[in-house]
């Protein structure tokens, strides 16, 4: 870990975690000869949250790639929905020796990340000299994601020092958070990286809307609302190159361009392209009703992009 924690907190010292572990089902995907591993990996706070998991055929070892979009939500039905959206994708992905892990994690209380440091492990100093692990505070969505990256790790066809992770939206901002933590990361790609509460944007009555909808197009109206101090306390932290990728006109297109010009500004590894594409999150590309694979040329300038970007960090003979 980059950053090592205390091994204690006010309320007490801090228990060892469990080795990582999961429980997989192999299931088939459609219309593809490589299935997935649907898994249940052992977070910190011991419960077990779901991905799934595609490897290309050997032994490896082999990089990897995560993907999230948002996500958060639904549990293992989610994660079986959006495999079946992005399969072809992967594909493609598999196809370059890459494995492939579609996340989830819990949906944490909102903006609990601005309120407390991440959750800890407690020694059980109350129930009679038991082996219970108590709880410092409630568990953060990125907490899980890092669970997941600790588990990845352990796989005997994965490489562990080539873990990548792609996300969009809230998926994106994950992947920051975890990057201020840990070294767990070799690389990151941040698309429309919706980062509010990393960058500590006000998102509250005062922040500009149109009707429901925040409005942060603009980078100077972006960095009027952020908190600087603490934003960069974060990003001072990060070690992992991280690739953003934004959309002209998206209304959260300052957000996502403030983290590349913060990052740069204290020296960090940070690389920004973006496209006018109308749809959220178009670098994912998900096959058409028909089950054909048509991207959009932006679309698709999206995906190589991001991957060459893996390619050359993840890859052995390019490191």
């Amino acid at each position: 870990m980059a950053n090592s924690r205390t091994q204690a907190t006010s309320l007490g010292p801090v228990a060892p975690e469990l080795p990582p572990h999961g429980y997989v089902i192999t299931k088939p995907v459609r219309g593809s000869d490589t299935p997935v591993d649907c898994t249940f990996v052992l977070t910190r706070d011991e419960i077990y949250v779901p991905i799934g998991v595609r490897k290309p055929k050997g032994s490896g070892p082999f990089p990897v790639i995560t993907m999230g979009r948002g996500d958060g939500r639904s549990g293992v039905p989610h994660v079986e929905q959006q495999i079946e959206r992005v399969a072809l994708m992967q594909e493609r992905m598999l196809a370059r020796g890459y494995v492939v892990v579609y996340v989830n994690y819990r949906n944490e209380i909102p903006h609990l990340y601005e309120e407390i440091d991440r959750a800890e492990n407690l020694a059980d100093d109350v129930s009679g000299g038991d082996t219970r692990t108590l709880k410092s505070a409630p568990t953060l969505d990125s907490d899980d994601f890092v669970a997941i990256l600790k588990y990845l790790r352990t796989l005997p066809y994965v490489d562990p020092k080539a873990i990548g992770a792609v996300g969009v939206s809230h998926g994106g901002e994950i992947i920051l958070k975890v990057a201020a933590e840990t070294d767990l990361l070799a690389a990151g790609v941040a698309i429309e990286g919706a980062s509010h509460e990393f960058l500590s944007v006000d998102t509250g009555p005062k922040a500009p809307r149109k009707g429901t909808e925040i409005q942060y197009q603009d980078i100077e109206v972006v960095r009027r609302n952020a908190d600087k101090k603490r934003a960069m306390e974060r990003i001072r932290r990060i070690t992992t190159p991280i690739l953003h990728i934004g959309r002209d006109h998206d209304h959260l297109q300052g957000i996502f361009q403030l983290t590349h010009e913060w990052m740069l500004e204290v020296g960090k590894d940070s690389t920004w392209v973006s496209f006018d594409h109308p749809d959220h999150g178009y670098p994912f590309i998900y096959a058409d009703a028909d089950g054909s694979y048509a991207p959009h040329p932006f679309q698709q300038q999206a995906f190589d992009i991001f991957m060459d970007y893996f390619d050359r960090r993840l890859k052995p003979a390019r490191r």
